[in-house]
């Protein structure tokens, strides 16, 4: 009688690891609106997602990131639609206004909360060491913070590394082909693709900063990026599945 006592105060409260589950899933997979660009660029303020366009693998931090503060995983999850754990905020590192566009070579930060609260996360990297590597590929892991600092600010690049010169100061294209280079180390967001686990929520791809330069000195697929906008013509699809 006291364990059955025990357990109708848990379900009524909650507290029962089933329930707690199922309260974690839907916070995760809770369908979020991306923003709208109007001038088809990125600007600060937008609300979006990070799109690897080869194998449609997107950012996503994954379910460690509830109930801790400390540094959390990232991973890549195959999915097409906008959920709270793979949407991101870019956000201004010097105080720009926001609906400003970024622009090519401006810091910017991408934050998260994961649908979870108001603490908001932070995509961040930091140099490779004996204790600090990512766990499958042992290169250099990105992960989530709630301290700002400069291993949370990013910039974009042009994909074509003939054209970075020219390109630089002029405003990021949504829903285009890009590099996205971690400023402290300058290495760049990747997703390898060999390297993956499986979770409650299924397939995830390890995320990385690497740089993987073909034989003319350009980054691989691994690191080609899309900054994923919402559609004009309707607001629970993104721009990806215009036909």
């Amino acid at each position: 009688q006291d364990r059955l006592r025990d357990f109708m105060r848990k379900r009524e409260r909650g507290e029962l690891l089933i329930q707690k589950i199922n309260k974690m899933q839907d916070k995760l997979l809770k369908k979020i609106q991306l923003s709208v660009s109007k001038d088809g660029f990125v600007h600060f303020g937008d609300t979006v997602m990070l799109l690897n366009p080869v194998n449609e693998s997107r950012v996503g931090n994954g379910p460690g990131t509830c109930g801790s503060l400390a540094p959390r995983e990232v991973s890549a999850v195959e999915s097409t639609d906008p959920v709270g754990r793979n949407a991101f905020c870019v956000l201004s590192v010097d105080g720009v206004t926001v609906g400003e566009p970024i622009r090519f070579g401006q810091n910017f930060r991408l934050g998260t909360t994961g649908a979870f609260s108001d603490q908001m996360f932070y995509l961040a990297s930091d140099h490779k060491s004996f204790i600090r590597f990512a766990k499958k590929s042992y290169l250099q892991q990105v992960f989530l913070t709630d301290q700002l600092s400069y291993l949370t600010c990013w910039q974009a690049t042009c994909l074509d590394p003939q054209l970075r010169l020219e390109y630089e100061g002029f405003p990021v294209p949504a829903n285009t082909k890009i590099i996205i280079t971690h400023c402290y180390t300058n290495r760049s967001l990747a997703v390898p693709r060999n390297f993956w686990t499986r979770s409650y929520f299924g397939k995830e791809y390890e995320v990385i900063c690497h740089t993987y330069l073909d034989s003319h000195k350009a980054e691989e697929d691994k690191n080609h990026w899309e900054v994923v906008t919402g559609n004009h013509s309707d607001e629970d699809r993104t721009m990806i599945d215009r036909p």
